[in-house]
């Protein structure tokens, strides 16, 4: 079995320990009814109807629904414009854009993000810029 395969695996049946970025991204919805109530609903609709508990889902799916959140707080074009920000701050910095591997081996460093690239969240993109900014000075200085 690939690396790939077995990290997507493990990445769908890990659990889910913090649920920081749900709730700052839930927090900013407009909801007109009970907010438990949408809550439950976004996640038996990300869970295939299996839970209505945030607490029982895989880490994939949880993924998923934090996706999902940033989708409808933020335009498409909007995150996908600081997914190239980050991409064009790493190509200057010295890391091969061209490979998906190695951006995510660079991104999945626990000094620099943390996660594999297609996971980071819109704020964590904001904060990656910033880092990826600072780190290209320092090295410009040097």
């Amino acid at each position: 079995m690939s690396k790939t395969k077995q990290v997507l695996e493990l990445t769908m049946t890990q659990e889910v320990t913090n649920f920081a970025r749900f709730y700052s991204l839930f927090n900013r919805l407009p909801y007109n009814k009970c907010p438990e109530d949408t809550k439950c609903a976004f996640v038996a609709q990300v869970s295939g109807g299996r839970t209505t508990s945030l607490r029982e889902l895989k880490l994939g799916e949880y993924y998923k629904l934090c996706e999902q959140l940033e989708d409808m707080l933020m335009p498409h074009h909007e995150r996908q414009k600081l997914r190239s920000c980050c991409l064009k701050l790493m190509q200057q910095y010295g890391v091969d854009t061209t490979d998906w591997n190695r951006i995510n081996a660079f991104c999945q460093d626990s000094r620099i993000a943390g996660k594999p690239f297609r996971y980071i969240g819109i704020e964590e993109l904001e904060k990656l810029a910033r880092k990826l900014r600072a780190m290209i000075r320092k090295k410009s200085e040097e």
